[in-house]
């Protein structure tokens, strides 16, 4: 299965802008792990947003 870049390029960004890792330690983690990186950051952004 091959993955759009795209949406690729856009978890990249999105996990490197909040925790500050480095490209290429983001293409090492499985698709799997990035996307759970992915709803993390927005669960805690959301939190945040709400005041908790």
């Amino acid at each position: 299965m091959t993955y759009a870049l795209p949406r690729l390029r856009e978890e990249i960004a999105y996990i490197a802008y909040h925790f500050h890792w480095q490209r290429d330690e983001i293409l090492d983690l499985t698709h799997d792990e990035r996307r759970q990186w992915v709803t993390e950051i927005a669960r805690i952004n959301s939190r945040m947003n709400e005041g908790g």
